[in-house]
């Protein structure tokens, strides 16, 4: 018993020598409302915490109900300008809202959920809230190499752009410090 104690122990040191520390913060947040008469955007702001992190405000207001709500996610990675890359996908929120469908939009929301009020089937109208939103590592269900992203969402109701959400972001695996 005494021995399987000691190996534990052991093993527990060896782990977090070898643990990685890892930056995931939010950059820079960018949002447009094509059209005004059915989107608008009241707050849209990043704001620092402290030097590892940054939390998201975003309140916006649907005007007119939409059950036809269309998303086009994608993902940039930084590399000489931001090109392509992981997925692009686009998604018809209503469907996904009802069962979670896609694995990419899967993981996106499951960033955000516990910050908005976005977590509910269409019909979509009023108030739209993200606030004091931050990246948690833990929930990165993706392995991602170190590097600049950005995620950029286009929202379209009805089949009209209405709004574009962009979220630059900053990932880095340190393997040489621990947590």
């Amino acid at each position: 018993m005494r021995f399987n104690l000691v190996i534990c122990v052991l093993f527990g040191f060896l782990l977090a020598e070898f643990s990685v520390a890892v930056v995931f913060k939010m950059t820079n947040f960018e949002c447009e409302s094509y059209n005004k008469s059915w989107f608008v955007f009241h707050n849209c702001r990043l704001k620092a915490i402290n030097r590892n992190k940054v939390i998201l405000n975003m309140n916006g207001t649907i005007l007119h109900p939409s059950c036809d709500i269309q998303t086009h996610l994608k993902i940039y990675k930084r590399e000489n300008g931001f090109k392509p890359w992981l997925f692009d996908t686009k998604i018809d929120a209503c469907r996904f809202m009802k069962g979670k469908y896609n694995s990419a939009a899967k993981i996106v929301y499951s960033l955000f959920q516990s910050f908005t009020n976005i977590n509910h089937t269409c019909p979509y109208v009023g108030p739209q809230i993200v606030e004091g939103f931050y990246l948690k590592p833990e929930l990165l269900l993706l392995p991602f190499p170190s590097g600049q992203y950005m995620l950029a969402i286009r929202w379209f109701f009805e089949k009209k752009l209405q709004f574009d959400t962009n979220v630059s972001f900053l990932f880095v695996e340190d393997f040489g410090k621990s947590k």
